[in-house]
């Protein structure tokens, strides 16, 4: 069951900032097509809770506590057998790598060593790397589970100092370290050195990587549970919460604990989805009111953001997000997914690129690939290209390929 932290209720969009999608585009088939349908579980309960790519390898959680393989070369296949399908082809290539006891939430693929890290419902995170197992004579694709956080390390070390415990509800103490509600997103520092977690307990825990030593805890760091989570090239980390604020955390040269540096408030309802694009530059934030706001630099030296506009046409809530470069993908409980483009208009304008509508159900889950560039990151005289995957609440995964011509 999806908590009411993150709610398919859709409430009314924004009135107070200025529409930003400019342009639209999406009228033209040819700029978009599903190439690929990856079936969900038989358990018509499980739904695809996260998406996660590494390499060529798309990594699929469920809600019933699995994760799936799916290699990315395979799409490149389907599209030429889309080539004379108009449909979106099904496949059944998709192979379970890992079985847990608990939901899955979130998915991050590092890409340290083909380190995978998953965050689960019980409250605990999963950290596996990519590895193989002989069965029937064939050798199939695992993950191998490296540990489980908090570790038996932390737990120890906590445990015997009595400050250590924290009170959790009304006669009820656990140690610092742990994470006492669901971990719903991950996220890592730009040099890879710390990990960040943050969870439905309003709390944002760091992680010491590769030790996966629990280093501090931000207890009550919103006043509802927090959804959403992303880290800058800079390394301020942006939290989303469904008490409607984003708010802007960071560490300072020689400083040991981040500190709140900045409330963001625009959204008039909670806070599911950020991504960070254009290099760090542009955040985005989606919510239950229907709009993904637009946050860009204030300018002032300080790294603030401020809301220069949103981006509008979902009918219901925004439930996930995926940026790279100047793309961005939104996903919503109206089952459609929206694929925009920053620049090509004056003031930094938007175009929306694609509308791709065939999901049954609320999309939940988005994962972006950039292909197709030339060396220097410039976009090709013939355009370039992008696969986009989307997760859905009625188990499956499409895979769609966009065409993004040049500005």
């Amino acid at each position: 069951m999806l908590s009411g932290a993150m709610s398919l209720a859709s409430q009314p969009s924004l009135r107070s900032l200025p529409s930003l999608d400019v342009h639209d585009l999406n009228t033209s088939p040819s700029l978009h097509q599903c190439i690929a349908t990856i079936k969900g579980h038989s358990s018509a309960s499980a739904y695809v809770s996260a998406l996660a790519v590494d390499g060529d390898s798309l990594y699929i959680a469920s809600s019933d506590g699995s994760i799936r393989l799916w290699a990315l070369d395979g799409a490149s296949r389907s599209q030429e057998e889309q080539q004379q399908d108009d449909g979106c082809s099904s496949s059944s290539s998709s192979t379970t790598v890992a079985d847990t006891d608990s939901s899955v939430k979130s998915l991050l693929a590092t890409g340290n060593g083909g380190l995978l890290l998953s965050s689960h419902q019980d409250g605990k995170i999963r950290a596996w790397r990519a590895g193989s197992r002989r069965r029937d004579g064939e050798t199939r694709p695992q993950l191998v589970l490296r540990a489980v956080l908090p570790t038996a390390v932390d737990r120890l070390r906590t445990c015997l100092l009595p400050w250590s415990y924290v009170e959790i509800r009304r006669h009820r103490r656990c140690t610092w370290v742990h994470h006492v509600d669901a971990v719903t997103a991950l996220a890592v520092s730009p040099d890879g050195a710390l990990l960040y977690s943050a969870s439905w307990d309003r709390s944002i825990k760091v992680w010491r990587l590769p030790g996966f030593r629990c280093v501090e805890s931000i207890a009550a760091a919103h006043d509802d549970a927090i959804n959403a989570l992303a880290v800058s090239p800079d390394g301020r980390v942006y939290t989303g919460s469904a008490d409607k604020k984003i708010k802007a955390w960071t560490r300072g040269p020689g400083q040991r604990k981040h500190a709140l540096v900045g409330t963001m408030e625009r959204h008039r309802s909670a806070v599911n989805a950020l991504a960070l694009g254009a290099n760090g530059k542009v955040l985005y934030s989606g919510a239950c009111d229907r709009s993904v706001v637009v946050w860009e630099s204030a300018g002032g030296g300080d790294g603030g953001m401020e809301a220069t506009g949103t981006l509008r046409g979902h009918a219901r809530a925004i439930l996930c997000l995926a940026a790279a470069g100047e793309l961005v993908c939104s996903g919503s409980a109206d089952r459609t997914v929206r694929v925009w483009r920053r620049g090509g208009a004056e003031n930094n304008g938007y175009t929306c690129l694609a509308v791709m509508e065939s999901h049954g159900a609320a999309v939940k889950s988005l994962a972006l690939v950039r292909g197709g560039r030339d060396d220097d990151g410039s976009c090709s005289s013939e355009g370039s290209s992008a696969l986009v995957c989307s997760g859905a609440l009625d188990g499956d995964v499409k895979i769609w390929s966009v065409f993004i011509p040049c500005l």
